[in-house]
């Protein structure tokens, strides 16, 4: 019977391992950043095309490599940082598995140019799918250059997987900015496409977040520092006020890794508590610096994932740092026991009683009192019912009666006025129709009760009205006939490049529900229009939330797209829990539910409404 279990080829277990190291784009660029770093590079800049399905560059001023090492490092299990499986223990770079340049070869056009500064020349290599094609010698500058075409060319499974260019380069500036983060003493540049996106100059932590998220991140930012023999805190969390529905900007450095961290994002809300909204997120940049056989970073294959030997004292060192912090800084309510003497009454007039202001009032006082008037040549100075005196000359008039003279007809009419009396002497409609018998009634503020023949109605007001206004927007969005309500001035947001590109994205569909957009800038954005039915308080709102919702996956065809937008703006907009609403509401409710196309569910698939039919009311009463 013949060996049914064999070796792999080198090729095939390269493009395995691959399915782990390299899901998209957005890995290559963080594997190839990582190395850069490594090799102590100053100067990084990565070009991208097409959201680096066709082209991914980094180019760097590190140390370089000579001709042995640049042929070695796309092996398998090749690397320079660790030497012993001790070394595991007490990393203090990035990449260490060696696998990341072997698995991108695998799969990729790969294009190597390399020169260290004690060498005249440098090395080009060409590798298309783990075979070298090429290597020579080359005039190159002092460090590394990393070219890499036609990512997943020979898996086309694995191509077809990829999502659209938006989302790609989403997650390409995602990995972009949690590396430049963690490394603030590095100018990076960012281009896509032959547009330059981000120039990062080395720069202190605060501001190369400001430089990030933009200029009015600043004023948001509260810094956070403490240092314990378990751990180095440093870095800055964001002010309650401007907390957001989305976690984008959350970061934990660990070592100036990237880390996520659920117990730590939980011991980050808990010095939150009672200043935060119900679901809003706060955000926070913090550095942690903790020592390096403490913690295990080799837990997970993209190392975002690390394993502390001390969580419960790193939780509660954090949590209280930060609760510090948010009371220094007089972000959290306080109790003050010092008050302002001068504000206090003095002690002799606690038994006086107040006294009321006296107000005098001229009776004999008429403004239109007639004066005698003198001759018009004679200047006089008189004093005014106000104790003023006049030293102007007094025109010489007739009385009020001569400016009507001409005014006379022929014929003296007299045209009499009736004034109508402030008493309520009748009723606008009929009795009949003013005692019109009430066919809704709203409980607990949440529910409408409708009676139809067959018994009784129960409609969940929330639910309902984002079926209602799901429908609107959705309508309007594809019919492209939405109605705008110009603003007296026009409302701008702040916002931070990757939601402003996120914004222009949207641009085409919010319109078509009535948003008119000025200007859309780096940093903000200008409305003069919104949508009839939203208030203009509630603009940023509706934005954030949709942001939130729609950030991670853009959705690949318009529909969707729509869809998404209307269900978010629905779900904002409708009417909330605890709403009071009268009769002539509660039916408006009601009637413009049923004239939806499907009245049953929400946006979100929940029932709107029940039925109680008169059987099942006699079966409860009939226990």
């Amino acid at each position: 019977m013949p060996n049914v279990i064999q070796l792999l080829p080198d090729h095939v277990a390269n493009q395995i391992a691959a399915g782990e190291v390299v899901q998209r784009p957005a890995s290559v660029v963080k594997e190839l950043l990582e190395n850069s770093i490594d090799a102590k590079a100053t100067d990084i800049k990565l070009v991208v095309k097409d959201a680096g399905k066709t082209l991914i560059q980094v180019i760097d001023n590190g140390v370089g490599m000579n001709v042995t090492d640049a042929r070695l490092c796309f092996e398998r299990h090749a690397t320079s940082k660790i030497r012993h499986a001790e070394d595991l223990f007490d990393l203090h770079t990035k990449g260490f598995r060696g696998e990341a340049l072997a698995s991108i070869a695998a799969i990729a056009h790969v294009e190597l140019k390399t020169k260290q500064d004690q060498e005249e020349l440098g090395i080009h290599l060409v590798i298309e799918g783990s075979k070298f094609v090429s290597q020579e010698v080359a005039v190159l500058p002092k460090g590394t250059s990393f070219l890499i075409k036609n990512l997943f060319f020979n898996i086309p499974a694995r191509r077809n997987f990829l999502k659209s260019d938006v989302v790609e380069m989403r997650h390409i500036i995602d990995e972009f900015q949690r590396v430049v983060l963690a490394h603030p003493n590095i100018y990076f540049t960012l281009i896509h496409n032959g547009s330059e996106v981000f120039n990062l100059p080395a720069s202190n932590y605060r501001q190369r977040i400001v430089n990030i998220l933009g200029g009015k991140s600043n004023e948001k930012l509260v810094p956070v520092t403490e240092e314990t023999e378990i751990v180095k805190i440093s870095g800055f969390i964001g002010k309650p006020e401007f907390a957001k529905k989305s976690r984008g900007e959350q970061f934990f450095f660990v070592n100036d890794r990237f880390i996520k961290s659920s117990y730590l994002h939980h011991a980050l809300m808990s010095a939150y508590e009672g200043l935060l909204k119900e679901g809003n997120q706060p955000s926070y940049f913090l550095y942690l610096q903790v020592p390096p056989h403490t913690i295990d970073i080799n837990i997970h294959p993209t190392k975002t994932e690390i394993k502390f030997d001390d969580e419960q004292s790193l939780y509660a060192i954090l949590r209280a740092s930060v609760k510090h912090s948010l009371g220094q800084f007089n972000v959290a309510p306080v109790l003050d026991f010092e008050r302002d003497p001068n504000l206090d009454t003095p002690y002799e007039y606690k038994d006086k009683d107040s006294s009321m202001p006296i107000i005098q009032v001229d009776a004999n006082f008429n403004p239109f009192a007639e004066e005698v008037s003198t001759k018009a040549t004679t200047t006089t100075s008189s004093s005014s019912s106000f104790g003023f005196k006049s030293n102007f000359p007094k025109r010489e008039s007739a009385s009020w009666e001569s400016l009507y003279v001409d005014l006379k007809s022929d014929t003296e009419e007299v045209v009499s006025i009736s004034f109508e009396s402030e008493e309520v002497t009748g009723s606008l409609f009929d009795e009949t129709e003013v005692e019109k018998t009430t066919t809704t009634y709203q409980i607990h503020k949440k529910y409408i009760v409708s009676s139809i023949k067959s018994g009784m109605l129960v409609v969940d007001q929330n639910k309902a009205h984002q079926r209602v206004l799901y429908e609107q927007f959705l309508a309007n969005i594809t019919v492209q006939s939405a109605s705008s309500q110009k603003l007296l001035f026009p409302l701008e947001l702040f916002y931070s490049f990757d939601e402003i590109q996120f914004i222009e994205e949207l641009k085409p569909s919010l319109e078509n529900t009535g948003f008119i957009f000025d200007e859309i800038g780096s940093e903000s954005i200008l409305i003069s229009g919104i949508p009839v039915n939203i208030q203009e308080s509630e603009v940023s709102i509706v934005l954030e939330e949709l942001l939130s919702n729609l950030q991670n996956e853009i959705p690949e065809n318009s529909f969707s797209l729509n869809d998404g937008i209307a269900k978010t703006m629905a779900k904002s907009l409708a009417i909330k829990t605890g709403t009071f609403l009268n009769v002539k509401e509660q039916e408006n409710l009601v009637n413009s539910l049923f004239a939806c196309k499907d009245p049953n569910v929400s946006p979100f698939n929940k029932p709107t409404f029940i039925t109680l039919s008169v059987e099942d009311l006699d079966k409860k009463f009939a226990l």
